[in-house]
């Protein structure tokens, strides 16, 4: 079963998404902050990360620096979900070491379809 990082601090957000992905039978794990996802990504080795850029303790930026300076973290995938959906912030995530960029409200397939693109399913 493919495993799936969520790192979300908004609840609402992160049951609408665990709730949707759980039901295409991915193996969903959460972290409420920034730090709480860099520890869950070393500790749970997801196969990707769903990462909200916007974070207490450790915004997304920094925690994507980090995965991708990682050597044993940098080739699982992150896509960032943002609600910045201002011009450059797609590229400045792809800086960040993020692999690809979803804004949010989340529109839940074609983030499915940026998943499936990222783990290489059809």
């Amino acid at each position: 079963m493919t495993k799936i990082l969520l790192v979300e601090d908004n609840e609402m957000n992160r049951d609408m998404l665990s709730r949707r992905l759980i039901k295409r039978e991915f193996e969903v794990v959460m972290a409420v902050d920034g730090q709480m996802g860099l520890n869950m990504a070393s500790s749970e080795k997801p196969d990707l990360i769903l990462l909200d850029m916007s974070l207490p303790v450790m915004d997304g930026w920094d925690v994507a620096r980090n995965l991708k300076a990682d050597d044993t973290l940098k080739t699982i995938p992150v896509i960032a979900l943002t609600a910045h959906a201002m011009s450059g912030d797609r590229e400045k995530a792809l800086e960040a070491g993020c692999d690809e960029y979803d804004t949010k409200p989340v529109e839940f397939k074609r983030l499915l379809q940026k998943i499936k693109d990222m783990l290489g399913e059809d």
